[in-house]
């Protein structure tokens, strides 16, 4: 690595990812690297802190958690071209994440150092959201980045609430549709929400949009893959007179109203996943993550 300094990232509320934390610093410190440690917290937004008090850019993230930190630590780290190398330690299923255990091998750090490693490029998807003014014009009220998807759900308190939206694909009106909300997802993030939704799993080497109804009153709203280059552009009904929240990668974006709109469509970044079994295929992920299959592997030992 041509850099002589490794940002470690871990999760806040994690004993487990803190002490690890400490360890791989301990252990990377013995190769001669700087090492900035830091907490990723999912509720609050702090990374400008981390950029505030780091002396320069490093070479590579270790990321320690689940997928919702890596995920967290994907939006920003996207933006400044840091590549992530992810190790599940105090987090949850682990499908962005290498196994805890790769740790304690003993040329694991020496791999690093020697770059023996590839980078994996995921698409990301961006969310501007416009307020419609009196004189047709639109101002940008907010923008946002997500590696696995954006959703947008009604925000009122009520018993089962429904919302209702408006779905333009490159300017041409698609559908209407009415239920718990819609998905739109990455192929990284079709094996998320999307997927409990219904959607399709799509290999992530491909570059494509994923647009998934949550419960749809209509069984004729079905889930479609549009291509990357692809406009889309989603509105509240007016005549609902609903709150709509935008959600991105199961944390809080802001609320749509009746005269906002939001245009999704693939983002000018990427997250650069570090994956250092070069043989490891997407499959068996997978199908390990999912239990695919298992009844046949327990049938074969």
């Amino acid at each position: 690595m041509t850099s002589n300094l490794i940002w470690i990232l871990y999760r806040s509320d994690s004993h487990s990812a803190y002490h690890e934390a400490l360890n791989c610093k301990k252990i990377i410190e013995g190769y001669g690297k700087k090492v900035l440690i830091f907490e990723i917290s999912i509720e609050t937004n702090n990374f400008n802190e981390l950029i505030s008090m780091s002396a320069g850019l490093p070479e590579i993230a270790l990321v320690l958690g689940g997928d919702g930190t890596v995920l967290k630590a994907a939006r920003h780290l996207s933006t400044i071209n840091i590549p992530i190398l992810s190790f599940n330690v105090g987090g949850n299923l682990g499908f962005l994440t290498h196994d805890r255990h790769i740790l304690k091998q003993e040329n694991f750090w020496e791999r690093v150092s020697n770059n023996k490693f590839n980078i994996q490029k995921r698409m990301m998807l961006e969310a501007t959201v416009f307020t419609e003014k009196s004189n047709n014009e639109s101002k940008i009220k907010s923008s946002f980045f997500a590696l696995n998807d954006f959703y947008f759900r009604s925000c009122t308190d009520e018993i089962a609430p429904t919302c209702s939206l408006e779905l333009e694909i490159d300017g041409e009106a698609v559908d209407k549709y009415k239920g718990d909300g819609l998905i739109f997802s990455t192929p990284t993030g079709s094996t998320a929400y999307g997927m409990a939704a219904g959607g399709p799993i799509i290999h992530p080497s491909l570059d494509a949009i994923i647009v998934s109804a949550i419960c749809p009153m209509s069984l004729a709203s079905r889930p479609i893959v549009v291509p990357p280059e692809s406009q889309l552009v989603i509105k509240p009904i007016k005549e609902k007179k609903q709150k709509i929240k935008l959600w991105l990668d199961g944390s809080s974006g802001c609320i749509i109203e009746a005269n906002d709109k939001c245009l999704i469509k693939k983002s000018n970044h990427s997250t650069s996943i570090i994956i250092l079994d070069e043989n490891l295929s997407y499959y068996k992920t997978i199908t390990q993550k999912l239990h695919w299959a298992s009844s046949l592997s327990e049938r074969h030992k």
